[in-house]
């Protein structure tokens, strides 16, 4: 069964000891002006998966960050949240990784759930592929095996 949140109140998200994010709920609307970002737009046809992951991360991470806590400069100042800032901690890869899992892996669960579940068009076998073929096909056995010894 789905579960429906409808609350659209920001959560918090723990992405290291002392480090927080109060995040927009991922949805749809969100997805999809992240993946209309000029930074994704812009990236080469060849790029690596690693860097459209780090690009898209940034991307969500500008629009769906709306508070930080524990973020604070070289001196041990406190940072106002921007853009900027969004994207230099999400440089920081166990940043990288929670946020990853913490935010965007919850939606793409649900996803996979999906697609396991999803029903096969006529029956259970539709959508099995053979996983061996013979070259010619199989003689019957000259004669019965053999059981087999008891230790």
């Amino acid at each position: 069964m789905l579960k429906l949140d409808l609350s659209t109140d920001p959560r918090w998200l723990d992405l290291a000891p002392g480090v927080r994010v109060r995040l927009l709920p991922l949805t749809t609307a969100l997805m999809v002006t992240t993946r209309n970002d000029p930074s994704i737009e812009a990236l080469p046809e060849d790029a690596s998966n690693e860097d459209r992951a780090l690009v898209f991360a940034k991307a969500l991470g500008r629009r769906a960050v709306v508070e930080w806590e524990g973020v604070g400069d070289m001196d041990g100042n406190v940072l106002d949240l921007t853009p900027e800032g969004v994207d230099a901690l999400l440089d920081i890869y166990p940043i990288f990784e929670a946020f990853q899992a913490g935010y965007v892996a919850k939606a793409l669960v649900l996803d996979q759930e999906k697609n396991v579940s999803a029903p096969l068009p006529t029956g259970t076998s539709a959508g099995a592929i053979a996983t061996a073929r013979l070259a010619k096909p199989s003689r019957p056995a000259k004669s019965r095996a053999r059981t087999a010894r008891k230790k």
